[in-house]
């Protein structure tokens, strides 16, 4: 049986994205497909490789994170430093959302302050 591959179209088609963007991440040198004359040709590999970036990008890890993560995949099936790396990593991103949604609230609180001071300058005025 042999390994399926998919075009260019293909995986943009089934991955909802550019052509565009695929071409991004092969500049990177995160995907490698196969020539065959000028038309690339993308393995099962290459599939999963642009799913792991993207599911990567998602959840807000940088394009060097996704790199990081993908290249620590083990083919023999030990992946125990991946799946730690990608724990600690999860783990500074949520510490980092945590921190990004306590900035908000104290936004919206100094928003509503100044708010407040606005409509209580305005019904002075009237």
């Amino acid at each position: 049986m042999t390994n399926p591959t998919y075009s260019i179209s293909d995986l943009a088609r089934e991955l909802d994205i550019t052509t565009r963007t695929i071409r991004f991440y092969e500049e990177q040198g995160m995907l490698c497909p196969e020539r065959r004359g000028l038309e690339r040709v993308y393995s099962a590999r290459d599939k999963v490789t642009l799913k792991l970036i993207l599911r990567g990008k998602r959840i807000g890890f940088s394009l060097a994170e996704c790199r990081d993560l993908i290249g620590l995949y083990d083919p023999t099936g030990d992946n125990q430093k991946q799946l730690t790396t990608m724990l600690t990593k999860i783990a500074e991103r949520r510490a980092q959302l945590d921190q990004q949604l306590l900035d908000i609230e104290q936004m919206q609180l100094e928003l509503d302050t100044a708010e407040e001071r606005c409509k209580a300058a305005l019904s002075k005025s009237l």
